[in-house]
């Protein structure tokens, strides 16, 4: 059902392990690659929409991530500004 849900992925290297994390759904998974963390992030995200449409709350948690509905799917939020920035 979720095959073409779109959600941004980043991968991190922390030691010796992957990891990627979609950030506005709050999910994240590992792998010794970054091709098999983000394969294992890939599944997370499917579990995890799948579990809110189980319970009900798939389109409140979407909406509270920033994706808005467009037709039968979800469009994902797009950053207006990206950056890295130093402080504090």
């Amino acid at each position: 059902m979720f095959e073409n849900f779109t959600f941004r992925a980043e991968t991190f290297k922390e030691d010796d392990v992957y990891v990627s994390l979609a950030p506005e759904l709050g999910v994240s998974s590992f792998g010794e690659t970054a091709a098999r963390a983000k394969e294992s992030l890939q599944e997370a995200v499917g579990l995890f929409l799948e579990e809110c449409q189980q319970m009900g709350t798939l389109e409140d948690v979407l909406e509270e991530s920033g994706y808005r509905p467009v037709g039968n799917s979800w469009r994902p939020p797009k950053a207006v500004v990206e950056e890295l920035t130093m402080g504090v």
